[in-house]
């Protein structure tokens, strides 16, 4: 029987995330036939996945450390295969800014946007409101802030003392329009979501809690949008070098037609509420299949 060390919790920001996110792959491993031994991930991990002794890590961390190639380095020193994508293509998918490169060289539209000193943000708008103000590298929507166009300047937050998502933002212009994502699995898009909130946009609230939002699977779009749109989620998992299961989310504008990529990510959740579980099962995959695709598709140094 295969010996599967499911890797969760970590110590960034998205911590709670990940510790639902590593119970429920853990859950789903057995279910699936699985020896599963979980870690509460720490500094010392190293050692812990050294006692473990696995024969496959199933990742379930997310955010700084976890999906930003840190994790994956240091899986690969231990020749241990793992799951979802590997340190190049982890590293690009989580810092907004270089991903941002990579998806234009590849033909797919993205806001317009600039990389700022927080500093020098508190002194005048970076851009003509509407914009959005993001950390380059942090997921599950943290500092993520919307600038309405009555805004008489920047937002005190972003030079708050306890603000602790990095000196450098991401300013992009507010793109107006439906929320869509992608799950990706290997080389097939699964289906495209439009995600709805009563919420002032799809923030950790929304995503988290229940009730916070509304899946709409499969989003009803016209046929060429939705084909554009798995597509476009295609070509970013394949333009970032990614493998596995990443989602990549879109907004786009009935009014201009306009289909622009926001993210990928190559450690989707896998909470009660997440996206990439219900696109599976949507498409047949019940989450413990989803699971063990995941565990038999994980390798080292591709």
């Amino acid at each position: 029987m295969k010996r599967v060390a499911v890797i969760y919790g970590g110590w960034s920001s998205e911590r709670e995330v990940s510790l639902s996110s590593g119970k429920g792959m853990s859950q789903a491993a057995r279910e699936a036939g699985y020896d599963v031994v979980e870690i509460d991930a720490g500094r010392n991990l190293y050692q812990q996945l050294t006692d473990a002794s696995p024969d496959v890590v199933l990742n379930g961390l997310h955010g700084p450390f976890g999906e930003d190639g840190c994790v994956q380095g240091l899986l690969e020193v231990m020749g241990l295969p793992y799951t979802h994508s590997g340190v190049l293509s982890s590293a690009l998918a989580m810092d907004k800014a270089r991903s941002r490169v990579i998806y234009r060289q590849h033909g797919l539209d993205i806001a317009e946007g600039a990389v700022f000193a927080r500093d020098d943000i508190a002194r005048e708008h970076p851009m003509e409101p509407p914009y959005v103000i993001k950390p380059i590298a942090d997921g599950s929507s943290y500092g993520v802030l919307i600038v309405d166009e009555d805004a008489k300047g920047p937002p005190a937050e972003v030079t708050d003392p306890k603000w602790n998502f990095g000196d450098d933002v991401l300013v992009e212009e507010f793109i107006p329009g439906r929320e869509l994502t992608v799950g990706v699995m290997g080389n097939r898009a699964l289906v495209v979501t439009e995600i709805t909130t009563l919420r002032e946009y799809y923030d950790y609230t929304a995503k988290y809690t229940s009730g916070g939002s509304r899946h709409v699977i499969p989003a009803e779009l016209p046929a060429d949008v939705t084909e554009a749109t798995l597509e476009a989620a295609l070509t970013a998992h394949d333009a970032l070098g990614c493998r596995g299961v990443t989602r990549s989310d879109f907004r786009y504008d009935d009014k201009t037609g306009r289909l622009v990529i926001l993210e990928t990510n190559t450690q989707p959740g896998m909470t009660p509420t997440s996206l990439v579980p219900e696109q599976a099962a949507y498409c047949g995959f019940d989450f413990p299949e989803l699971v063990r695709w995941m565990i038999e598709d994980a390798s080292c140094r591709r």
